[in-house]
């Protein structure tokens, strides 16, 4: 399998996780792995991501426990499959579109 479709893969992953976890009224995953070709992580194989997720899980919550909520949700890939990631993410009521 080649790079692509592995980072394809991953983002597809992050996607479902993020979908289950928090059934979001809107969800973008940009990799943005290429951009940091040469740093420690992308040598391992491990990929950058900006994830921007809206959703009424998020309601009433800090901003660093928001997330949180995230990070777990993406579980053992934070470990296996992402080097660093960029979150945004806001509860409905507060959401810019």
């Amino acid at each position: 399998m080649n790079n692509k479709t592995t980072k394809k893969d991953c983002v597809a992953r992050i996607r479902s996780c993020l979908e289950a976890a928090f059934q979001p009224e809107a969800l973008e995953i940009t990799d943005d792995t290429a951009s940091h070709e040469g740093h420690a992580g992308a040598q391992e194989g491990k990929g950058h991501y900006k994830i921007r997720i809206i959703s009424g899980s998020f309601s009433g919550m800090r901003p660093i426990d928001r997330h949180r909520l995230v990070f777990d949700a993406l579980g053992e890939m934070m470990e296996t499959d992402i080097h660093a990631i960029s979150v945004t993410a806001l509860p409905t009521t507060s959401a810019t579109y």
